[in-house]
């Protein structure tokens, strides 16, 4: 079987691209987000979702359209946590989210979150404003 010098090197070099690419790890610094003031915004279905919050290791303050909850967190790993709305007022706002950090920069960081058991997943950011 004869294979034409030039496509060998297309795959070769196509080789090398996935092999780097599939290598690249980007670094998280989930840590410098476990506590502080921070403010949220996820966009869903269109409409776009802000809030702020002050989260030290255990609890998260949540204020959001003048409403104030109160989350549970207990993290499962550096970079994944659930909380859980320690004063639920229907049975949706009883249910535990899973939320996961995506990517980190200095002061903000990528996140996607899903109400546990469920497959649908959102995503949205995370601005650390101390």
């Amino acid at each position: 079987m004869k294979i034409k010098i030039h496509n060998m090197k297309s795959i070769s070099a196509l080789l090398l691209v996935l092999l780097l690419t599939s290598c690249y790890n980007q670094e998280r610094n989930c840590k410098d987000f476990k506590t502080g003031k921070f403010a949220s915004a996820t966009e869903i279905e269109g409409k776009k979702y802000t809030s702020t919050f002050e989260r030290n290791d255990s609890i998260q303050i949540e204020t959001y359209e003048g409403k104030i909850d109160t989350f549970k967190v207990r993290w499962t790993n550096d970079c994944e946590y659930i909380i859980q709305n320690m004063h639920p007022k229907n049975r949706e706002e009883k249910k535990p989210i899973q939320m996961k950090i995506l990517t980190t920069s200095s002061d903000s960081y990528t996140f996607e979150y899903s109400f546990i058991g469920d497959s649908k997943k959102q995503r949205g950011t995370v601005t650390k404003l101390d």
